[in-house]
């Protein structure tokens, strides 16, 4: 299939693209490189430097063949930056993504694959299906909500068909390809940051949720295993017009478990300091993927924490300084 990636330049879309290639996939990358890094953008794929709120550029990438599908994982992701500059994630999280979703129904492509949130649903104490309530805390999960409902409307009105994959914090190395956000916000680098030499210790930000250590507790699931999914669904969506599915390890790690595995991966001490909660953190987010099991068996082939953290431990002391 001819697939259009928005943000294959990033640490998902580029692994996405780059696995689509594997698998006899022809793809075209669209990348503001605003957050991206171009030399992430693997060998074999097309590439457009453009961004997403340019109508004209977008629209002319649509037509530089007849696309079968578009997976989308161009948007900003920061659930506590949503919750100090929501205008900004209303602008780029769902403004452009609908222009996206208007332009790709213009251009006639029949499937669209969204890179979705597990920060759709509220707060609970057990693994979240499909039919948990939704009821997001922050401005970045009710942006990622309001596409997957417009992408609804869009399915009964012009016969798109649509995959919504929620999840949260996809972790972990590819070969040639990690995390390296700018600025780093994500639990797992920043921790690795310390043994790396590169900051003194990480922090954890609030230790008083109704958890048993007090302090958040989130779901991992490797990026490959993320991957996977999202081509099984990619799949699907030939005979099938809507999937939603949750991916995770059903398994949630608390932000102490997650600083403590990366000490007895690094063996390096790694300091952490305690500080107030962030706005938008919700105490317990795990997802229950038991739906896209039973589906279209899928299986997480790397669901140990410590093997997750390795990965990326050693794709980090490869690329110290990420892409540069």
């Amino acid at each position: 299939m001819n697939i259009f990636v928005t943000g294959g330049a990033g640490y998902i879309g580029s692994t996405a693209a780059e696995t689509l290639l594997q698998n006899g996939h022809t793809v075209t990358v669209y990348d503001s490189l605003v957050t991206g890094h171009r030399l992430a953008v693997p060998e074999g794929a097309d590439f457009v430097e453009g961004d997403l709120a340019d109508k004209a550029a977008l629209e002319a990438a649509l037509k530089l063949r007849p696309f079968d599908a578009v997976m989308h994982f161009a948007a900003f992701i920061e659930a506590g930056v949503s919750m100090q500059d929501p205008g900004l994630y209303f602008q780029n999280n769902l403004s452009n993504s609908l222009q996206l979703i208007e332009l790709s129904v213009q251009a006639g492509i029949k499937r669209f694959v969204l890179s979705s949130t597990a920060a759709v649903y509220q707060s609970c104490d057990e693994p979240l299906s499909e039919q948990s309530p939704l009821g997001p805390t922050n401005v970045y999960g009710h942006t990622k909500l309001m596409i997957e409902q417009a992408l609804d409307w869009y399915r009964k009105i012009y016969g798109l068909h649509y995959a919504a994959l929620r999840y949260f914090n996809a972790a972990g190395g590819f070969p040639h390809r990690g995390e390296a956000h700018q600025p780093e916000s994500h639990l797992i680098p920043l921790t690795l940051q310390v043994p790396l030499g590169q900051r003194d210790q990480v922090y954890i930000f609030g230790t008083n949720y109704p958890t048993p250590d007090g302090t958040c507790i989130r779901d991992y699931i490797h990026i490959t295993d993320l991957i996977s999914a999202h081509l099984l669904a990619l799949e699907a969506l030939e005979d099938r017009d809507k999937l939603v599915y949750n991916l995770g390890n059903g398994a949630g790690y608390s932000v102490r478990e997650v600083i403590e595995t990366a000490r007895a991966v690094t063996g390096h001490p790694i300091p952490a300091e305690e500080t107030p909660r962030r706005p938008g953190d919700a105490p317990r987010l795990v997802a229950s993927s038991e739906r896209i099991r039973q589906e279209l068996g899928w299986r997480p082939q790397i669901p140990d924490l410590g093997d997750i953290i390795a990965s990326a431990w050693e794709w980090h002391q490869s690329h110290p300084n990420g892409y540069e």
